[in-house]
């Protein structure tokens, strides 16, 4: 299901996944389907994790990588969830595709 909110994001920030949700920034984003695709993916990693246990993932894994590369930014583009959507979100089939814990292999 996708939702719109258009005051919830920061900066050039504009979709996010929060199981079962997709939210974006914007009603003109439901056609971007590189966007979405990229937000199914989280929600398939979010599933595969039983949801709580992706999101404490997701911000250790934040804060470490933000610690080592002593940026918040750079930290957050090498989440292994993220850069899992990142390579994928262009492949329309890959959220239908991808085996279980595909993310380990961007660790």
């Amino acid at each position: 299901m996708i939702l719109v909110f258009k005051h919830l994001f920061y900066r050039n920030y504009v979709g996010l996944s929060v199981w079962p949700f997709i939210i974006l920034k914007d009603d003109a984003l439901k056609d971007d389907t590189v966007l979405i695709n990229h937000e199914k993916i989280h929600l398939k990693q979010q599933l595969e994790l039983l949801v709580l246990p992706f999101y404490l993932w997701y911000v250790t894994e934040w804060l470490v990588r933000s610690l080592l590369l002593l940026s918040f930014y750079r930290g957050y583009q090498n989440i292994s969830f993220e850069r899992e959507a990142y390579f994928n979100e262009h492949d329309l089939d890959y959220p239908e595709q991808r085996s279980v814990f595909s993310f380990i292999k961007y660790l």
